[in-house]
């Protein structure tokens, strides 16, 4: 009787650690972007404000917005986004109340989509050359490649500007926060200092 009794109580502890053990390994996983990738790779990349939350099943939320502005995308009042409802399938939680910058993906339905892997921020957590470059020169950047890269290469392609931010680890996200990547007039892709700072907008290469 013992014997059965501990078995009965082992196998479900056993089910249970295999079932923690694979929830574990479905969990969201991201590759790092910079914010022109994220903008190129979008379908839609708009500011809203969040309005409301409300689980519409229960594998995916719907977020009430009041759009502010589209940066990128059909020219659509877009009054909802959604969501997974778990951070372990990359769902988003948001707060009321707060202006966001969202890129996202649009469904067969039109709808739009977003995940933790888009480019969401609050608007005011963003520097004031991302602002800028919002306006127009990640777009035309998206001709260029943005290459993450924690070593430097002996080559690199005309159209690829290598991404440096992880190899100094300061935290600055200097290329990130402060540059695009745009085609010099020598057809080559460089890394621009954004005009938000006061300089002219022209082609000046990161250094």
């Amino acid at each position: 009787m013992m014997s059965w009794t501990v078995k009965s109580l082992v196998l479900p502890m056993v089910l249970l650690c295999v079932w923690r053990l694979q929830e574990g390994a479905q969990a969201c996983k991201c590759v790092a972007v910079h914010p022109q990738t994220a903008f190129c790779q979008a379908d839609v990349v708009i500011k809203a404000k969040v309005l409301a939350k409300k689980y519409i099943s229960a594998h995916e939320v719907k977020y009430d917005i009041a759009l502010t502005k589209i940066f990128k995308g059909p020219h659509k009042y877009f009054d909802c986004i959604y969501t997974p409802s778990s951070s372990a399938a990359c769902g988003l939680a948001l707060t009321r109340g707060v202006e966001y910058l969202f890129t996202g993906n649009l469904a067969s339905d039109g709808s739009l989509h977003v995940i933790v892997c888009n480019l969401v921020s609050p608007w005011d957590r963003l520097s004031a050359c991302q602002k800028a470059n919002l306006g127009g020169s990640y777009q035309k950047g998206c001709e260029c490649q943005i290459t993450h890269t924690h070593a430097i290469p002996n080559r690199v392609s005309p159209d690829e500007c290598l991404w440096t931010d992880f190899l100094t680890h300061s935290g600055n996200r200097e290329q990130a926060r402060h540059y695009a990547c745009l085609k010099n007039r020598n057809g080559f892709c460089a890394w621009v200092r954004s005009p938000a700072y006061g300089l002219y907008p022209g082609f000046h290469a990161y250094s």
